[in-house]
């Protein structure tokens, strides 16, 4: 009863302390210039909004709010810590603290690489299904070249295998054709006759799904060629992206009496030789414009033919001597560190927003519309891709790669990073470089804790990341450098 009592004095203390505090603390009226305020707006604040009580209270929710997001910020900062103080223990400990901090799913469902100075790490995240794949070849059949390839996948793996299955060998033969012609141990008319021949006689496969390469052939490849999920490559056409199916059933399907594709002159309607002249100099950037259009038009027939709406993203490096050649379709990232530890693009992303491409989609009779981001016909978070064929036809998403050429002597590269956008999503250019600058001394260069740092920090997409290592000094640049 007591306690009651001295309850209810407290409270008719507070009261009464918060209403004198009110009069004394309004009593006086505000001027402003010799000109008092008696507006109702002003009134509304001074009776209510303006009360001790009430800014006391949103001083206190304020603060709550505030510690809440520095704890956040903290503690996924020290899961990040912890990770990689872990991965100089033993693995025992590890997979212990992993399962503590659920780092166990992002490891099982992930897949790694390394290839002297070239290092590899992708994980399936928070994603239902696998959608990106890698290719690494650092020295096309000992042609000196290598080629570096990242493919985001989206509304399904089947355009991402696509990629890898078709595009890439087909950019490798190209590669060994021309270094074949140019070196002079072919004939050049019967070599072309040759190309075109056989581009006729696998028309017919072409139109099909990549096939699963046996095992056999799988152990006789990896060893120059090596890319990520090869199980997964089993014909399935599975879509994952529950979004990207809602909103395609609002699009007319294209079906198979639809008008044909507009699209760019087939592949072997170009000769091998055009893509070098009379010194020996190699167009890589018309090579892969060339060949990138030709997949996609395959893709798309194949697409249409099965009704297969799956996209991906394209980002392909190839690396000759001192050039360095980078196309992007899409917004896979490239970036490099040069020797004085500057961010240098080597690529930029096609993104809806964008001026120039909200202008091409505007003029195709497209709109762009934010739904949690930008997107084309409010679908498609990327502007340019591999496969999509209902957005396809009338132009509204387009597979035309951007083409960035680099002289590695003038930069003098520390390193290179090749990532999806699930790494961009949480890492900027700068941060990525930094971040790899401090673990450029681990087995993979810095590949796997930055990608798992991704993770950590939230990434809600598969996340593949390749680093090439110029530190020691491994690439023939460096070589042909000395040598002038």
């Amino acid at each position: 009863m007591e306690d009651e009592i001295d309850d209810k004095i407290i409270y008719q203390t507070y009261v009464s302390h918060m209403k004198i505090m009110s009069k004394i603390a309004w009593g006086v009226p505000l001027k402003l210039s010799n000109i008092t305020i008696t507006s109702q707006i002003w009134r509304f604040l001074k009776f209510y909004l303006l009360k001790p009580e009430f800014i006391i209270f949103g001083a206190v929710v304020l603060f709550i709010l505030m510690y809440m997001q520095a704890v956040d910020v903290w503690s996924r900062n020290l899961i990040g810590r912890l990770q990689y103080t872990m991965n100089r223990g033993s693995r025992s400990k590890v997979d212990k603290l992993n399962n503590f901090f659920t780092t166990g799913d992002a490891e099982r469902a992930s897949w790694e690489l390394k290839l002297g100075p070239v290092a590899a790490y992708a994980i399936q995240g928070r994603r239902p299904k696998m959608e990106d794949r890698f290719v690494i070849n650092d020295n096309i059949n000992n042609t000196g070249v290598a080629l570096f390839a990242v493919f985001d996948g989206h509304g399904g793996e089947f355009a991402a295998n696509y990629a890898k299955e078709k595009l890439v060998p087909n950019l490798l033969n190209k590669v060994m054709q021309i270094k074949d012609l140019v070196s002079g141990s072919k004939d050049s008319a019967g070599f072309v006759k040759k190309c075109t021949n056989d581009d006729s006689e696998e028309e017919k496969k072409d139109m099909e799904k990549p096939s699963t390469p046996s095992l056999a052939e799988r152990r006789k490849s990896f060893k120059k060629t090596c890319s990520t999920t090869d199980e997964c490559i089993k014909g399935a056409k599975e879509i994952t992206d529950t979004e990207l199916l809602s909103k395609l059933e609002n699009i007319t399907p294209i079906r198979k009496d639809s008008r044909p594709l507009k699209t760019t002159p087939s592949r072997k309607d170009i000769p091998v030789s055009t893509y070098f002249d009379k010194f020996g100099n190699v167009n890589y950037g018309k090579l892969l414009t060339d060949e990138v259009l030709a997949a996609d038009e395959k893709l798309l027939q194949v697409a249409k033919k099965t009704m297969d709406v799956a996209g991906t993203t394209a980002l392909i490096a190839i690396l000759e001597g001192s050039k360095l050649i980078v196309a992007n379709v899409g917004d896979s990232r490239g970036v490099m560190c040069d020797g004085r530890g500057n961010v240098i693009p080597l690529s930029f992303d096609h993104k809806p927003q964008q001026m120039r491409e909200r202008k091409r989609i505007k003029d195709a009779g497209g709109f762009v519309t934010f739904n949690g981001v930008w997107r084309v016909a409010g679908i498609l978070a990327t502007s340019r891709a591999l496969g999509d064929y209902p957005l396809k036809d009338k132009k509204l998403v387009i597979a035309d790669p951007d083409i960035l050429s680099f002289n590695l002597n003038d930069h003098k590269p520390s390193f290179l990073i090749l990532a999806s956008d699930g790494l961009w999503d949480t890492f900027s250019n700068e941060e990525a470089i930094n971040f790899i600058k401090e673990r450029l001394n681990e087995p993979d260069y810095g590949a796997k804790s930055i990608t798992l740092q991704s993770y950590y920090r939230g990434s809600l997409d598969n996340i593949t990341v390749i680093i090439i290592n110029f530190k020691d000094h491994n690439y023939s640049f460096y070589k042909s450098e000395n040598n002038v």
